[in-house]
């Protein structure tokens, strides 16, 4: 494995090579679960895992920088990186405390968002999960109650509750595990791509939860997206990568192993079975400005991996 373009997944016209052991993570910390991915202006890369610190910082070259965020290593979850007037800031959740935080780089928490006061909606028995996160072109933000009650709740930026949509089931506007959401901003409008995973498809609305259209077409178990220059990226839990065009149609599968994830102990099997150029449980995306792509999958210690354009 020590030359690095062995390894290659994609298809002419959505070709990249694998970096092997891009990260290097020091001896004294361990990776968790890695749920999410972001990278910001400088293509620093952040990931957010089930551990303690649960935030690890790198350098475009995969050097190591920091950790922080022992707060979140029971619940890390969703993960974004929003730019503002006054810069860049993490947004994160956490399933296991049902919070959703803002914060600096530097891990400085800015604003706390909890559980919506929505008693028909919550309660003792109905818990609220979060897990995911995005913010709109006006600065209200957006979170998925996807591991609880299958809703989407808006606030202001301020944190000020604004209004919700969704509940349980399989008709427009209902989730089975509203796991990921982003804001796709490609057409001119704001749109809001909701990964309804458990009914294998993503729902799009308008800022205001209307419904607009079903994408569920080459879908598995979407999990999140990463816009960039046209496309969109989906993390699909169930062993790919998918990428597809400002249409909503299909490029590419990257390191599909339709294997993987229907054998015994999944995701956590055993280390001789994994493959540099397969993937096995996909969970977090993102892709710096060079085009390279990077994936966070959902295994007790951790994979991380790191694809170069062709």
């Amino acid at each position: 494995m020590s030359n690095q373009t062995e390894w290659r997944m994609g298809n002419k016209s959505n070709d990249y090579e694998v970096v092997v052991g891009w990260a290097k993570i020091p001896e004294s910390y361990k990776l968790g679960y890695t749920h999410g991915i972001v990278v910001d202006e400088l293509d620093q890369v952040y990931v957010f895992h089930t551990g303690t610190p649960s935030i690890f910082k790198f350098d475009k070259e995969g050097n190591f920088i920091s950790a922080y965020g022992d707060e979140f290593g029971d619940g890390a979850h969703g993960f974004y990186l929003h730019k503002e007037a006054t810069g860049e800031y993490l947004y994160v959740t956490d399933i296991s405390r049902g919070l959703m935080v803002k914060l600096t780089l530097e891990g400085r928490e800015v604003l706390s968002i909890g559980v919506p006061e929505l008693s028909d909606v919550y309660d003792a028995e109905r818990k609220y999960m979060p897990t995911d996160v995005a913010v709109a072109p006006n600065g209200d933000i957006y979170i998925t109650d996807g591991y609880g009650q299958n809703w989407v709740h808006v606030y202001t930026a301020e944190g000020k509750y604004i209004r919700s949509w969704g509940g349980a089931g399989k008709e427009r506007g209902q989730f089975s595990c509203p796991h990921g959401i982003s804001v796709d901003l490609r057409s001119g409008e704001p749109e809001f791509y909701v990964a309804d995973r458990g009914n294998h498809r993503i729902q799009v609305f308008t800022p205001e939860g209307e419904f607009k259209r079903i994408i569920d077409k080459d879908m598995d178990l979407p999990c999140s997206f990463y816009f960039f220059e046209g496309k969109m990226y989906i993390p699909d839990l169930n062993s790919r990568i998918s990428i597809y065009d400002r249409n909503d149609r299909l490029c590419a599968h990257l390191g599909e192993d339709q294997q993987a994830y229907k054998q015994e102990g999944w995701p956590n099997l055993p280390k001789s079975y994994y493959r540099t150029d397969r993937f096995s449980s996909p969970h977090g995306i993102c892709v710096d400005s060079k085009g390279n792509v990077y994936v966070a999958e959902w295994i007790f210690d951790g994979r991380l991996t790191k694809l170069r354009p062709l």
